[in-house]
């Protein structure tokens, strides 16, 4: 039997994922309860986003509700998420403990990409086109979905006799 938070979790991640292209296409129908669906995306996505336009995705002639590298991340989540939903919790992908050295050279390395592109910013004056900012964030997004989701699955897994 599969547990059922690790799979919610990552289910959570792929209906989040997909919402963002989702939304898109909901505000740009005349309908008015689509439109109210897209709204509650974009609302959440402004608490969590600075959403500026010059920094997004758009999409049916629609900003996304969420910046590149944020969409990255997210996506990045997604595309770990959905093995994880096929396979289930049986097994952490890794041995990994949270908190282990493991996972914090995992983390480190994958939030890389995303310090460099900020410093180079900062450095130069010049943004990272949306890709290159989204490519970032699909590393760091994916890494840490695979901490949080194998970390669910150790924590309920029972113990290996």
């Amino acid at each position: 039997m599969t547990p059922i938070i690790p799979v919610l979790t990552a289910g959570a991640a792929v209906l989040w994922a997909l919402s963002l292209p989702g939304s898109a296409y909901a505000a740009s129908l005349a309908d008015s309860a689509a439109q109210s669906l897209a709204a509650a995306v974009y609302g959440f996505g402004s608490v969590i986003c600075h959403q500026k336009g010059e920094r997004s995705f758009h999409l049916f002639a629609e900003q996304l509700p969420v910046c590149a590298r944020c969409t990255g991340l997210y996506v990045g989540a997604a595309v770990i998420a959905v093995p994880y939903l096929f396979r289930g919790a049986r097994r952490p992908w890794s041995p990994a403990v949270p908190g282990s050295a493991h996972v914090r050279w995992l983390l480190l390395l994958a939030s890389l990409p995303v310090l460099l592109s900020i410093a180079w910013e900062w450095a130069t004056g010049e943004v990272p086109s949306n890709t290159v900012r989204a490519i970032t964030g699909v590393i760091l997004g994916g890494a840490v979905a695979r901490v949080i989701l194998d970390a669910l699955a150790g924590s309920v897994r029972s113990p290996r006799k």
